[in-house]
């Protein structure tokens, strides 16, 4: 038996995760797990990379104790932050996070220069202020000699990768995240990075997904107790692209299967063969990542559970009643509660959650909730009418009407959500699984 090793990273906490067929099945063994946070020094928010890196090598080693046939690891973490190295190898500092607030008002300064239609019909990206174009727009302006004195950008999964093999690389699907790619031609957009002011010099070699990058360095593998010859390998290195990778798609009789990954983020799409970059999907707030086998990720970006999980730690400091089950449980009662915009800035980063809520619905002459069985059912039932718009503009712009919504990640395990779901979206739902974005790495690895 064959074992390989998935390195999850999320935004709050990261895992290594073991992965092997038993004749049944796939069996994931959850080896380490650690937080994951960013720190503050100065005027920027930064990830803590050194510590992260520790972590990931603690769970290698404890995977070197459990198993002597791993074969290979893959690498995904979130979307488009990165690390600068310089020719020696060296890393440029820790990198940025992507709720740095430096780049606030630089995509309105950077389309004073371009044409925002004619850059959506190339790049097909949702414009972000936290896009890594505008984070190296930003860091141009700070420091334009440090930016040219760099070697290598490499997003976060393949800046742990480089570290693990020496060798530099950025895989494709992470790559799209930053705006700086022609969607079209799966390359970097070298006219617009070139018009941008950035060193053209930083953007190498684009690894696809299911590309071995290299082998374990000597001085790493006898560090956490692996063989020189384990694999390191470009999974869906963006978790989105590994966690749709994952799903276990069923068409319609007449419609499309799309998904919708739920988690704080709500990522709605469906897989195409080829970029949508149309005005009406511009507007419409669509993106075009990369995805696995050389597909594209057609999504909105939502809003997801994040206002819940902010009303549970909010309770939880008032020591309120938290557990999830009960709290649904509680809001499946409810008859009658208001609807709020998910994606309106008042939940971005409000104080208080709750007062935001009640003041969002005070100010549109609707009751506020007053329990917390009527927060939830405001959240879910909201969530569950964002789902619907998403769905109706995603049938705009597909050939065929979406028939079957695959709903994966943490936020499957919601019945409330799915229930409501279903009925506002008039689709055929199916959950799970809960770890897609493990398997789907995992996945990738054992198909080479």
């Amino acid at each position: 038996m064959s074992t390989f090793i998935a390195v999850d990273f999320g935004a709050g906490s990261g895992r290594v995760i073991a992965g092997r067929n038993d004749g049944g099945g796939l069996v994931l063994d959850e080896l380490h797990r650690f937080p994951n946070r960013q720190v503050r020094i100065g005027r920027h928010l930064y990830w803590d990379f050194p510590a992260l890196f520790e972590e990931m090598k603690e769970g290698l080693r404890r995977a070197a104790r459990k198993y002597d046939d791993i074969v290979s690891l893959g690498i995904d973490t979130w979307g488009v932050d990165y690390g600068l190295v310089d020719a020696a190898g060296n890393l440029m500092g820790n990198p940025l996070c992507y709720r740095d607030e430096s780049t606030t008002g630089m995509p309105e300064a950077v389309f004073r220069r371009l044409d925002l239609s004619a850059h959506y019909a190339e790049a097909g990206i949702q414009v972000m202020p936290i896009n890594t174009l505008f984070q190296l727009c930003v860091r141009r302006q700070e420091n334009e000699a440090w930016l040219r004195e760099a070697r290598h950008l490499l997003f976060m999964p393949d800046l742990f990768a480089y570290y693990l093999t020496g060798i530099a690389g950025c895989e494709y699907s992470i790559a799209s995240t930053s705006e700086l790619l022609d969607a079209r031609t799966k390359s970097w957009n070298r006219p617009l990075i070139r018009k941008l002011g950035l060193p053209d010099h930083l953007f190498g070699d684009l690894l696809m997904p299911g590309t071995v990058r290299g082998t374990l360095l000597p001085e790493v593998a006898a560090e956490v107790g692996l063989p020189p010859t384990v694999k390191v390998v470009t999974v869906g290195s963006h978790d989105t692209a590994s966690a749709v990778h994952a799903v276990p798609f069923r068409e319609g009789k007449e419609g499309v299967s799309a998904f919708l990954s739920s988690g704080t983020w709500s990522l709605l799409g469906a897989v195409v063969d080829k970029p949508i970059l149309t005005e009406e999907a511009r507007l419409a707030g669509f993106t075009n990542e990369g995805g696995t086998r050389g597909r594209i990720l057609f999504l909105q970006n939502i809003t997801g559970l994040w206002i819940l999980q902010c009303l549970i730690r909010q309770w939880e400091a008032q020591g309120l009643p938290t557990d999830y089950d009960v709290l649904i449980a509680e809001a499946e009662k409810v008859c009658d509660a208001p609807y709020i915009d998910v994606d309106a800035p008042d939940f971005q980063h409000p104080a208080d959650m709750a007062e935001a809520i009640a003041a969002y619905c005070r100010q549109r002459g609707q009751t506020p909730p007053r329990t917390q069985g009527e927060y939830v059912r405001c959240v879910v039932q909201s969530l569950a009418e964002r789902y619907r718009t998403g769905i109706a503009q995603l049938n705009a712009l597909l050939p065929r009407p979406v028939e079957v919504l695959h709903i994966i990640g943490g936020g499957c395990r919601n019945r409330l959500l799915n229930r409501l779901t279903e009925e506002a979206t008039g689709t055929t739902v199916m959950t799970g699984p809960v770890e897609a974005t493990a398997i789907g790495n995992l996945q990738v690895q054992m198909n080479l």
